[in-house]
C-alpha cells in the first residue's frame, strides 16, 4: 500500500505545472535599484522591470513597469539569458 502512495505522488509531482513559478537562472543577472543605473550597465539594450518573485519582465509605459513589491531593473537581452520571460497580457 504504501508504493502505492508513493508512487501517486510522484505522478502528481509531475503533472502539476510550475508555469508560473521562476525558473533558476540559467545565466547571471545584474538587478538595478534605479533604471539609470541599469542603463549604463547596458547602454545599447533595453531596460525593463523584472518582477523578481514570477521571472516576468515589463517594458517602460506597461502598467506594472517599475511598481511591483519585489522588482529591479535589469537589461532585456541579460534577463532572457538567464531565463526570465516578458509579460504576455502587455502590462
Amino acid at each position: 500500500m504504501p508504493r502505492i502512495l508513493l508512487r501517486l505522488a510522484v505522478i502528481c509531482a509531475l503533472l502539476i505545472p510550475t508555469a508560473g513559478l521562476a525558473q533558476r537562472p540559467i545565466a547571471p543577472l545584474q538587478e538595478f535599484p534605479t533604471e539609470q543605473q541599469a542603463q549604463t550597465h547596458c547602454p545599447s539594450d533595453i531596460v525593463v522591470w523584472l518582477n523578481l518573485p514570477t521571472g516576468i519582465y515589463h517594458l517602460r509605459g506597461q502598467r506594472w513597469y517599475g511598481r511591483t513589491n519585489s522588482g529591479a531593473y535589469v537589461c532585456e537581452h541579460e534577463a532572457d539569458q538567464a531565463g526570465m520571460r516578458e509579460t504576455r497580457n502587455g502590462q
